[in-house]
């Protein structure tokens, strides 16, 4: 571990960040340049004493969630997040963790949409991060671990996760996870976390089994569709998808025209928030 490289790295690239480059007001005037160390902290979950200590050549070897956490909120590239694993004394990133790793540019442009739903996804149907509003329509997905970190996986695995879909339209969207996951197998390979995907689908899902033969594939999501909220009901919104340039992320960004039902729902829901609202008894959705 090279202390004094980790801490040197962490605070140039806290010092060159904004408040307004990860989402955070403006606010008054400040002394020094980029962000606080307690700005930080609080976006990579961690104490302020803690990450005080990584500055200052103190602190214990972080973990490789700490890093992970710490390349997100810092923004760092792909590069910069190999040289931070690199000299803290850990190995490249492993699969798993890369795949975590947020695109530093669909984070920028999450970070300014505070008025509508809006989340990022990788290949998989991984649900990387999500804003304030996508939590309160969508549910908070951060809970799920191992497959079940797969929208795809839950999909045919999970009955609770197609209550928020109609009826009549869930045939069309299990067809739509299978060509999307076709999508990510080819490009990333049969002994790749796609690939495991599969294999567990085919064991557990008939219905998944049946589709995967039928060779569909596609990245493109559906432009119009209906979810339905546990407090609110139907919502029609409008999705658009903004890809990295490997497609292996998307920001999906769930709007509604104006003057319309939809619209008017999802006014109701960014005044009131989730918390207004009764628990959702089909869980994480």
């Amino acid at each position: 571990m090279d202390r004094l490289g980790l801490a040197d790295f962490l605070r140039r690239r806290r010092e060159a960040l904004r408040p307004e480059d990860v989402g955070l007001p403006q606010g008054a005037r400040r002394r020094a340049p980029g962000l606080r160390r307690e700005e930080v902290a609080a976006l990579a979950t961690m104490s302020t004493d803690y990450y005080t200590r990584l500055e200052q050549q103190r602190g214990p070897q972080p973990s490789e969630q700490i890093l992970v956490s710490l390349a997100r909120t810092l923004r760092l590239t792909g590069d910069e997040r190999d040289y931070l694993f690199r000299i803290a004394g850990r190995n490249a990133p492993s699969p798993v963790s890369s795949a975590a790793h947020i695109a530093p540019a669909l984070l920028r442009v999450l970070d300014r949409l505070d008025d509508t739903p809006a989340l990022i996804l990788s290949n998989l149907g991984e649900t990387l991060v999500q804003n304030r509003l996508a939590t309160a329509l969508l549910g908070d997905r951060s809970g799920h671990t191992g497959l079940a970190r797969s929208e795809i996986y839950r999909w045919f695995t999970d009955p609770t996760e197609r209550i928020r879909y109609p009826e009549n339209d869930r045939d069309r969207h299990s067809r739509a996870q299978v060509a999307s996951l076709r999508a990510a197998y080819g490009s990333m390979g049969s002994r790749s976390r796609a690939g495991e995907l599969v294999r567990a689908l085919q064991q557990t899902s008939t219905e998944f089994d049946e589709l995967w033969r039928r060779h569909e594939v596609t990245r493109r999501f559906e432009d119009h569709k209906t979810l339905i909220h546990p407090e609110l009901g139907p919502i029609e919104l409008d999705c658009q998808a903004l890809f990295t340039e490997d497609q292996s992320q998307a920001l999906l960004v769930l709007t509604a025209r104006p003057r319309t039902e939809g619209y008017e729902k999802l006014q109701l829901l960014a005044v009131l928030g989730q918390q207004q609202f009764a628990a959702d008894p089909a869980g994480p959705s």
